[in-house]
């Protein structure tokens, strides 16, 4: 039966279709480790300091308002100190006025002017086979406040206490900050404290107190820190600035806002900022803490990526494998049509699971070597495998020379499906369709029925011959 034609095309369809078994199992593998590499990552970083982001400054004046009652209590007789009763031994209360000063949600004002300035050094850090990049950040911030401004925001008696305003920076995390942390004003230098915890609910910061800060200004804050994956500000200021430079040669430029102006060498980069403050859906001046919303929807920065995520490849590659797995068998079955003795289907299954291990391969060796000299050397390795294979076990003799072509073309456009994730559905796509419209040609003579047709032909032909004459 396997003879037949169309019986052969279908039944290697459904053992092609099988070949989603090991190819599952093989993205399985590999986003594990992918899922290994990535936590390695994380652990290094954090380790170093993490990925940082700058926020603030932020202007916080404390207010209270005075708030007059009127309560009620018992009289007492100004002389015996005695609660005055009525004819009914009941209390007698009075009315009076009590004036209390009660605290008021604190004015929270941004910069009028931020300028902020970041020179990283970047190193690696490796750990077994995976290799991080880290960093060393100078950071230099300048910004000054309008802070008469803030009593635009006072409603009814309210009050503002301004010798106990203070200036808080959030960062991502203190633990990332070495050396010292200067803040000065007018060349004097302020006490910097840590934001304690119950004021912080996630990351970190620090904070001082300027005192009366309506006669104080500009501000100078430098900080070191330690980091690593990204390093991003926020744009707080009325007007933004802000400037990177680095000797990473791979960034990627990432937040609400990409740079203004970028340069990119083998050397490092510069990328700058400016952002105004009708940019961002921020009030200049509010009641309530904004410094969570700024990170979210007015962040810039850049992140410190190693090119080629062979993970992402080899798991690509696992996905489109079927295709690949598929216009083998389908070489394999029209080359081995004029042939003798057909492949048998387990010999098919070898074929399909020396391509799945390739993804395998291709993905070690990549821990090794990097991706592109992975993939040469396992398409070498599983190309030179399947043509030993064709010419031996299959017996196609010169035929093994379309199959190794064919596997060379195949194990091209894979590279470069892997290589442009832009044009990979239109290289996908184009191939198989170049597939099925070669098969169709070449098969347009194809006897789909097999050798059973002849036989039964014969057969209704001697029962003709055998049938009584009804003349």
């Amino acid at each position: 039966m396997f003879r037949s034609a169309g019986f052969r095309f279908i039944a290697v369809g459904l053992l092609a279709l099988l070949m989603f078994i090991p190819l599952n199992l093989v993205s399985s593998i590999i986003d594990d480790r992918a899922t290994y590499a990535r936590q390695t990552v994380t652990d290094i970083s954090l380790e170093w300091g993490g990925a940082q982001q700058i926020s603030g400054p932020v202007l916080i004046i404390p207010v209270t308002e005075d708030v007059t009652y009127d309560r009620r209590r018992e009289a007492v007789d100004g002389s015996t100190g005695l609660t005055l009763q009525d004819e009914n031994g009941k209390p007698i209360f009075e009315r009076f006025e009590e004036t209390v000063t009660e605290t008021r949600p604190p004015v929270h004002l941004f910069a009028d002017t931020l300028d902020i300035t970041v020179d990283t050094t970047s190193e690696r850090r490796n750990r077994g086979i995976f290799d991080v990049p880290v960093y060393t950040a100078q950071v230099e911030i300048a910004f000054d406040f309008n802070a008469l401004s803030a009593t635009d925001a006072l409603g009814g008696k309210e009050t503002l206490h301004w010798k106990d305003a203070r200036i808080d920076v959030y960062l991502t995390s203190n633990r990332a900050l070495r050396g010292e942390a200067q803040l000065t004003s007018d060349g004097a230098a302020m006490t910097l404290e840590p934001i304690a915890a119950v004021n912080r609910k996630s990351g970190g910061g620090i904070t001082a107190t300027p005192g009366d800060p309506r006669g104080s200004g500009p501000y100078r804050l430098t900080l070191k820190l330690n980091g690593a994956q990204h390093i991003a500000a926020t744009a707080t200021g009325r007007t933004s600035h802000l400037a990177i430079t680095s000797d990473w040669p791979d960034p990627s430029f990432f937040g609400s806002f990409l740079p203004d102006a970028r340069s990119v060498n083998e050397d490092g980069f510069t990328a700058t900022w400016s952002v105004p403050h009708l940019a961002r859906p921020l009030p200049q001046l509010s009641r309530e803490p904004l410094d969570p919303t700024a990170r979210s929807i007015a962040s810039m920065g850049v992140r410190f990526i190693t090119p080629n995520d062979f993970y992402q490849k080899a798991y690509r590659s696992a996905r489109y494998g079927i295709l690949f797995i598929g216009l083998t068998f389908l070489t394999v079955l029209l080359l081995d049509r004029v042939g003798a003795k057909p492949a048998h289907p387990v010999q098919y299954l070898m074929i399909g699971l020396a391509q799945s291990v390739f993804v395998l391969l291709m993905a070690s060796f990549a821990e090794q070597i990097g991706f592109a000299a992975a993939y040469l050397l396992a398409a070498s390795a599983t190309i030179g495998l399947l043509t030993l294979f064709g010419a031996t076990a299959l017996k196609l003799a010169k035929r093994t020379t379309t199959l190794a072509a064919m596997l060379i073309i195949v194990y091209a456009v894979l590279y470069l499906i892997l290589q442009s994730a832009d044009y990979a559905l239109l290289a996908g796509s184009t191939l198989a369709f170049l597939a099925l419209a070669g098969t169709m040609w070449l098969t347009r003579d194809e006897d789909w029925h097999g050798p059973d047709r002849e036989p039964r032909k014969w057969f209704l032909k001697k029962a003709e011959k055998d049938a009584p004459s009804t003349s």
